[in-house]
This record gives C-alpha cells, sequence and structure tokens, in this order.
C-alpha cells in the first residue's frame, strides 16, 4: 500500500474539473499523485502536460483517458488503483456533456443522462469501495439538485431511495423521455434539473449505507454546488455574468471542502455549496421557459 494520497478528478480536460486538479496539484506533496481524465487522448495528454509545468504545481499529474460512461472502464481503474496504490483518496466525479439552448432535450436525453447519472453510479459503485480511511468522495451536481425543484408527484422517487432505486427511477425517466409521456408523468422538459436531483439522491443514498464507517474514520462522501461558474458549458445559459466565478475562483471552496481537517457530519452525504449543506427538501418547479443555470 502506498503512503502517498492518489487523487482523481473526471471531467478534468478544461473548465472546473481542470482547475480542481491545479488546486489538487498546488495543495498535495511531490510523493503525491494527481490523475487528470477525460475522453480525449490528446486534450488529456496536453492539459496534464501544462498542470505539470505550472509553477505552483507540486504533486505529480498524469493524464488518463476514461470514458465515464463506460461503467466497465471506470471499474478497471478503480481496482487498477487498489492493486498498485491500495485505493484512492481523493475523488470528484466532475464530468458533464455540454447541452446549449437550442438543442432538443429529448435527442440529447441519452447523451446527457449517461454523462450525468450513469457515469456518477459508476464512479460511487467502483470508488467508494477504493476509498481509503480520511479519504474524500466528491460528486459535482448544482442547487438545482434540491428535491423541491421536481414536481411533487416525483419526490417519492427519491426520498430515502438506495442507489438501485435511484438508478431505476433514471432508468423509467429515459424511458418515458423516448416514449413521450414524461411530460404527463411530471418530468420537466429542461433535462439538467431531474439529472441533478438524481446525482445529489445518488450520493445521500451511498454516503448513507456507509455513515457510521465514514464518520469514525474521516472520510467524506458529499455533492457539491460550486456556485456559477463562467465556462464554455455554462456560458450559453446565462443573460448575466457579473457575478459568475472563473473556473480557478469555483475551485477554491471545493478544495478547501477536500482539505480540511476535520469532516463536519453535517455535511456528509448532503450537497455542500461553500462549505453549508443545502436542504435537501428546498427548491420549487421551476417554470419551462425560465432555463436558466441556477449556482
Amino acid at each position: 500500500m502506498s503512503a502517498s494520497r492518489i487523487a482523481l478528478v473526471t471531467g478534468a480536460n478544461q473548465g472546473l474539473g481542470r482547475a480542481l486538479v491545479e488546486g489538487l496539484a498546488a495543495r498535495l506533496h511531490p510523493d503525491d499523485l494527481v490523475l487528470l481524465t477525460g475522453r480525449n487522448p490528446q486534450r488529456v495528454e496536453d492539459a496534464a502536460r501544462e498542470v505539470t509545468q505550472l509553477p505552483g504545481t507540486r504533486a505529480r499529474v498524469e493524464g488518463r483517458v476514461l470514458d465515464v460512461t463506460d461503467t466497465a472502464a471506470v471499474a478497471a481503474l478503480a481496482k487498477e488503483l487498489e492493486s498498485r496504490y491500495g485505493g484512492v483518496d481523493i475523488v470528484v466525479s466532475n464530468a458533464v456533456a455540454r447541452l446549449l439552448p437550442e438543442d432538443s432535450q429529448a435527442a440529447r436525453a441519452d447523451e446527457f443522462i449517461d454523462v450525468s447519472n450513469t457515469a456518477t453510479h459508476a464512479v460511487l459503485r467502483s470508488f467508494g469501495p477504493a476509498l481509503r480511511p480520511g479519504g474524500r468522495l466528491l460528486v459535482v451536481a448544482s442547487s438545482l439538485g434540491t428535491l423541491g425543484h421536481l414536481d411533487p408527484r416525483l419526490h417519492h422517487l427519491f426520498e430515502s431511495a438506495s442507489l438501485d432505486q435511484v438508478e431505476e427511477t433514471v432508468e423509467s425517466w429515459r424511458r418515458a423521455i423516448h416514449n413521450g409521456t414524461a411530460t404527463e408523468e411530471g418530468w420537466p422538459v429542461w433535462l439538467n434539473v431531474p439529472s441533478k436531483v438524481a446525482q445529489v439522491a445518488a450520493v445521500r443514498a451511498v454516503a448513507a449505507a456507509r455513515r457510521e464507517h465514514d464518520l469514525a474514520t474521516g472520510t467524506l462522501v458529499a455533492s457539491v454546488c460550486p456556485g456559477m461558474v463562467d465556462t464554455a458549458t455554462s456560458r450559453p445559459w446565462f443573460s448575466d455574468y457579473s457575478h459568475a466565478q472563473s473556473p480557478s475562483q469555483a475551485a477554491v471552496a471545493v478544495l478547501d471542502l477536500i482539505f480540511a481537517e476535520r469532516v463536519d457530519p453535517a455535511l456528509h452525504g448532503e450537497l455542500v455549496r461553500f462549505g453549508r449543506a443545502l436542504p435537501w427538501h428546498d427548491g420549487t418547479p421551476l417554470v419551462e421557459q425560465d432555463r436558466i443555470v441556477t449556482p
């Protein structure tokens, strides 16, 4: 088993993921390793090289090609890290599918759900068991991930659900989109709301099952809301960017959570925004015309 810390970030070629890798590489020690992952081999290689060359970088940075929608590949990487290093200390699930306002939500549903939800489930299932005591397993979501943003008819599907039940609900939602019955069942047209709620529900399910052990070992499993971030993925959805953070600015609160000396029990399993848990039942269903990404 390696005494060095092992960190991994998905969706790390650019934007917030890239900023998180930079922050981890600056805060960790020279014997530690940060894995920068993404789907495009050239972008992964270029990004890892650029981070390595930054003046503030201390830890080792390696690029790894990982398609998070390939659940077998996610599982294989987790097993590799367990075999080679004895596990992993920091995992940030950050990958997201870029969706433009003019895109057909239904036409892009499979890709969006695969990247945001199927991948989240795979990361939780594969890296949860590989997380070493004192580790951090975080899923980047948004404040749209609180249950109140969904139609009340759907709340029971996510309330106190297991990970298996969340997965089945996500697949049921996917089928409803393809069958043309999603709207009558109460699902919003905008994919981002149920996707984020499902992400947070999945984290809550996994965290609940391991809470006692995690709190005894100083381990944190949570979802995080970084706030409004100026990225290529989010920019098309905003009309006012005056309060948006750069990816590097948005990464600070997430990094502070990762490097906190102790785990606040009130944050375990919760959706954390700027160091505070957002109440699970907060929010109101969004009007379909108001498709603005809420930080």
